[in-house]
């Protein structure tokens, strides 16, 4: 409710300052950006209110759960993992230090790294934060031998596809970020095994912005901090929303010397 308030108040703001004069456009943020694909509608009170408004405040809750809440729950995961596997850690920061050293990372740089990106979609093979995809047949679909009935909803369970051992190995549970050193599609005995950001026409479009927002925090923490899992730390997957540390995610950090 607090965000369904807070977001009302910014889409009513914004369009009294363009009306007063106050501000030409509506911003260049998304928010802005929706607010201008909506402007006749805007002029149109009653029309506005009863529809536009709440499409807009529904894609900007969409938008802040599925590209805050899914890329912070990818870093939590991350974190836990390398704190129970410092090796890997140790060698994640090497190549971060290697590639970035001490400096805060440039973007142009962020696709010379190898292991940090095998670790992330290691983490996400195991700990998706989406943990089954749902389809619905617009029509009546041929599926091998299958006919699937127009309105049939498909789910694909992500968490159960990506720990299958026929398609990832006898160690399918095991981490271990090599297994994406040839990439994605080599990774496993069939190319469409990793659905974390979805598959085909209607893969995640936040994907790469997702790994960008990711990559840099991660960086800047291997450059600054190591880090172990505490011994309070209970290891319980459960899935609020998204998969999630049940008890938290209890780390302890040291300050790297510089």
């Amino acid at each position: 409710m607090d965000i369904q308030t807070s977001l009302t108040k910014m889409i009513f703001d914004r369009k009294k300052n363009v009306e007063m004069k106050n501000h030409d456009s509506y911003g260049t943020d998304l928010l802005g950006l929706m607010m201008d694909a909506y402007k006749n509608e805007l002029k149109d009170k009653k029309n506005f209110l009863s529809l536009s408004l709440q499409h807009m405040v529904d894609e900007c809750k969409t938008f802040f759960t599925a590209g805050s809440e899914t890329t912070a729950t990818l870093l939590t995961w991350t974190l836990i993992i390398l704190g129970m596997h410092t090796n890997w850690q140790d060698q994640a920061r090497e190549e971060v230090l290697h590639i970035f050293n001490k400096e805060i990372p440039k973007f142009e740089a962020l696709s010379r790294l190898k292991l940090v990106n095998m670790i992330f979609y290691e983490v996400l093979r195991l700990y998706p934060p989406a943990t089954f995809l749902t389809r619905k047949a617009d029509k009546t679909m041929q599926l091998g031998n299958l006919t699937i009935p127009a309105g049939t909803e498909l789910v694909l369970p992500t968490l159960m596809v990506q720990h299958d051992e026929e398609l990832w190995g006898k160690y399918a549970k095991v981490f271990n970020p090599l297994r994406f050193s040839e990439g994605i599609s080599k990774a496993s005995t069939h190319p469409a095994a990793f659905t974390s950001f979805g598959f085909g026409p209607r893969t995640c479009i936040g994907q790469n912005f997702a790994l960008i927002e990711a990559k840099v925090i991660l960086i800047m923490i291997l450059q600054h901090f190591s880090f172990s899992i505490s011994p309070t730390y209970i290891h319980a997957p459960a899935l609020v929303f998204t998969l999630q540390p049940l008890h938290g995610a209890q780390i302890t950090f040291q300050n790297l010397q510089n």
